[in-house]
C-alpha cells in the first residue's frame, strides 16, 4: 500500500505544473524501490534517445500507473487543489482522471475551496463523496 501526498501552495503555484506534481507522486512511490528507480531511469534514457530532452507528462503517467498497479491500494491525497493556477489545475485533474481510470486500486482525497467544485466534477467522477466544511471563527483564532 502507498499513501502519497501533495500540498498545493499559493506561493509556489508557478512551479506546480501537472508534470511537476505527477513527478512528485512518482518520486514518492519509488522511495526504496531500487528496481523501480532503474525502470524509471531506463524510460528516461530511452526517451532522450533521438535528441529528445526527456520524457514528458504523456510518458510519465503510464509509468506511474504501471508502478502503482503493482500495489494493492494507493491513496493520493492532495491538499488545497484550489491553489493551483487554473491551467495547471485543469491539466493535473485530467492526469488524475487518467490515473484513476487505469489504476482502479487508486483512491483520491482532495481538499479545496468550494469554487473549484464544478471543475472537479468536470474532470473527475461526478457524485464523489463530498464533505462541506465551514470554518469557525473559534477555529481560526
Amino acid at each position: 500500500m502507498a499513501v502519497l501526498a501533495l500540498y498545493c501552495d499559493y506561493q509556489g503555484r508557478e512551479d506546480q505544473s501537472a508534470m511537476n506534481m505527477i513527478g512528485s507522486l512518482l518520486r514518492q512511490v519509488t522511495v526504496g524501490g531500487v528496481g523501480i528507480v532503474g525502470e524509471i531511469r531506463n524510460a528516461f534514457e530511452k526517451s532522450r534517445q533521438g535528441g529528445g530532452n526527456g520524457f514528458g507528462l504523456a510518458e510519465m503517467i503510464p509509468l506511474f500507473v504501471k508502478i502503482i498497479c503493482s500495489l494493492k491500494r494507493v491513496y493520493i491525497c492532495i491538499d488545497a487543489i484550489d491553489e493551483l493556477l487554473p491551467q495547471h489545475r485543469s491539466e493535473f485533474l485530467r492526469a488524475l482522471r487518467q490515473i484513476i481510470q487505469e489504476a482502479p486500486n487508486t483512491r483520491l482525497f482532495l481538499t479545496g475551496r468550494q469554487h473549484v467544485r464544478a471543475e472537479l466534477d468536470e474532470h473527475l467522477t461526478k457524485g464523489a463523496y463530498t464533505v462541506h466544511i465551514v470554518p469557525d471563527q473559534g477555529d481560526i483564532s
